[in-house]
């Protein structure tokens, strides 16, 4: 999962070059990579997440997710060829674009498997802090792709070539592989693990009241608390992903600093959520009331988002300071929100009911980021970073509600 997020935030940090295609012999606009960003979850929306949860409670989290490991990896390939194979701009887009979809499909299912194995591997304790620790762990990618990117393309310049816009390709591709050869580990753990207890295919020997049952799908649609959390996820997700996607096309022209200090800014995200989520994990294990903690991130994001579209202009403590409330909150309501879902649904059900919940997810990461994309191509000026940034503030306040509505659906029953 490091590695994941680390190929799927690979331009996040240059993102503002994608300004002027003119420096680029990519040639790729803020359009182009808004669709290839959003891309990442076409198939996800399209029906395969929910194919492929169901898939993992029939089959088992080694034998589907080996599957989807090889789906993403081989994804992650044909995004490579597509930005640094030097094709003419069409084709690179479109082989890009395709690339985009396997990985972003092979990537949700794995992180689907690891947090399903989770639920499965610490259900008897600890089971927030070992989601967070997971999450930090995965978000440490994220963080290394955000500080290195600008130096791995070697920013700034008057011209990048397209093996200067490829390198970050390249290393993420590298540590995929590496990836993948860990996965390996895992399985073999996994397996070793169910010998030792006496289970078959990850699943052991069943009741007939405890199999999975497509009857399950439905029930999970009438669960009030299930809906909320679904919402909440997508409301929550693009607030933060989708900025991190373009968060230096928003603070560059909002606080006037450099390409290196608007990555390093950025970055803060995901090195507040190494630090933090682990911790309010074991908050969460230790005092519960997970809806109060999703309350209070959800809150934090929403003033992160509020300091970011009103501060003064050009001041960069408040930059900085509301990318470190967006830091707490993406740190906050993931650890609080995950590990609710077994707490919520039944166990033979886990790997479907993440799966709905990241296919709702991803609806909205597959939507926003063409929508910001759209926006910075007609105005990449402090009119448009205006624009983009309503819109994360009405998906902050939207979080906020479902929030609250959670706690009180957790106090009626």
């Amino acid at each position: 999962m490091f590695a994941s997020y680390f190929f799927d935030d690979m331009f996040s940090s240059v993102s503002h070059l994608f300004g002027n295609p003119g420096q680029l012999a990519l040639g790729w606009d803020s359009r182009d990579l808004g669709n290839f960003i959003g891309d990442y979850s076409l198939l996800c929306v399209c029906g395969g997440l929910i194919v492929g949860g169901v898939l993992l409670d029939i089959f088992g989290i080694r034998i589907m997710g080996s599957v989807f490991v090889a789906m993403m990896a081989c994804g992650a390939a044909l995004s490579c060829f597509g930005v640094a194979g030097g094709l003419p701009k069409p084709e690179a887009v479109a082989l890009g674009r395709v690339g985009r979809m396997l990985f972003g499909l092979g990537s949700e299912i794995a992180g689907v498997a690891v947090t399903r194995s989770i639920a499965r591997w610490f259900k008897h304790g600890n089971m927030s802090f070992a989601m967070g620790l997971q999450l930090a762990i995965a978000r440490a990618g994220t963080a290394i792709a955000l500080i290195s990117a600008p130096f791995i393309v070697g920013v700034p310049k008057d011209y990048y070539t397209v093996a200067d816009t490829a390198r970050p390709a390249l290393v993420g591709m590298a540590l995929l592989v590496a990836g993948v050869l860990v996965w390996g580990l895992f399985v073999f753990l996994d397996a070793r693990k169910d010998a030792a207890e006496g289970v078959r295919y990850s699943r052991g020997t069943v009741e007939k009241e405890d199999a999975f049952s497509f009857r399950d799908i439905l029930g999970l649609f009438k669960n009030p608390r299930f809906i909320m959390i679904g919402l909440l996820c997508v409301s929550f997700y693009c607030c933060v992903s989708s900025f991190k996607k373009f968060g230096t096309a928003v603070v560059i022209p909002r606080f006037g600093t450099d390409s290196a200090a608007a990555g390093t800014m950025v970055a803060m995200i995901p090195f507040f959520t190494i630090v933090f989520t682990p911790l309010f994990g074991v908050l969460v294990d230790k005092l519960g009331h997970a809806a109060r903690w999703m309350i209070l991130g959800s809150v934090s994001v929403l003033l992160g988002h509020v300091c970011l579209a009103f501060a003064p202009q050009g001041v960069q403590f408040f930059g900085y300071a509301g990318i470190a409330l967006l830091g707490l909150g993406y740190s906050l309501v993931p650890s609080a929100m995950w590990p609710s879902v077994p707490r919520t649904v039944p166990e033979k059900a886990l790997g479907t009911a993440y799966s709905l919940i990241y296919w709702i997810q991803n609806v909205g990461l597959f939507f926003v980021p063409k929508i910001v994309g759209g926006i910075l191509a007609e105005d990449s000026g402090l009119p448009g970073v205006a624009k983009v940034e309503w819109l994360f503030l009405c998906l902050g306040a939207m979080a906020v509600c479902l929030a609250v509505t959670l706690d009180r659906l957790r106090h009626l029953n």
